[in-house]
């Protein structure tokens, strides 16, 4: 007879290992809402006025930004450097949502849109990880039609800077809450299957799903609900 104890024992070990990694991800995503609510509450006083005048120029210098900080955090990911620069990151992208909250909030019906993005935020990001996290199921076949998707989203984006069409600004932002939906299905996966072990990554990915989930629920329902200024 076979002793299957010591593949047991390996099983066990990886799941505790998964488990660990779940935890410090989830309190580490907990702890970047500070420094985001902060950044965000400093972007809705901050002049954003060469935003809206230079809007590729501001959008791609971001962009610049934000990868040069992602590669830092890659480089550090083992280390605490890793988990302040993800905190930086996170403050900077709260400082971001200065023009759109800015937007919003000079809506009559502003501060309901969102507190409605918000709520809208929580719950898919509460339903899509139990599924993740209760069936276990690899969604690691999602990983292609994202990227692709994520890329073409960018592409047109950027392009609409220039055409600024109403109709498509809320067709990329319905498109941006599907796509950054199936990011959060995603990433929680691949941390539950073992797929991502180092949790300030997990986070990292987590958060910029949540984050751009957000951003493109509010610009929805900013499109739908919209009331005079």
């Amino acid at each position: 007879m076979f002793d299957n104890t010591p593949v047991l024992g390996r099983s066990e070990s990886a799941e505790l290992a998964t488990n660990k990694v779940l935890r410090n991800t989830y309190a580490l995503l907990g702890l970047t809402m500070i420094p985001t609510v902060l950044g965000a509450f400093i972007g809705l006083n901050v002049n954003f006025s060469i935003a809206q005048q230079h809007p590729f120029i501001f959008a791609i210098g971001a962009m610049a930004v934000m990868f040069g900080m992602f590669s830092a955090i890659s480089a550090n990911r083992n280390s605490s450097v890793g988990v302040v620069l993800l905190l930086g990151l996170t403050f900077l992208l709260g400082l971001l949502l200065g023009p759109i909250l800015q937007h919003a909030l000079h809506l009559s019906n502003g501060a309901q849109i969102v507190g409605l993005a918000a709520g809208g935020t929580g719950v898919i990001l509460f339903t899509l990880a139990s599924v993740a996290t209760t069936t276990k199921k690899d969604f690691s076949f999602m990983g292609k039609f994202l990227l692709v998707g994520i890329i073409l989203l960018i592409v047109a984006s950027l392009a609409n800077i220039f055409l600024q069409i109403p109709a498509m600004t809320l067709a990329l932002s319905a498109i941006g809450v599907i796509l950054f939906s199936g990011f959060i299905l995603f990433d929680v996966s691949r941390i539950v299957n073992g797929g991502e072990t180092n949790y300030v990554m997990a986070t990292l990915s987590l958060y910029m799903s949540i984050y751009n989930l957000f951003t493109s629920l509010l610009q929805l329902l900013m499109g739908l609900m919209g009331g005079d200024d």
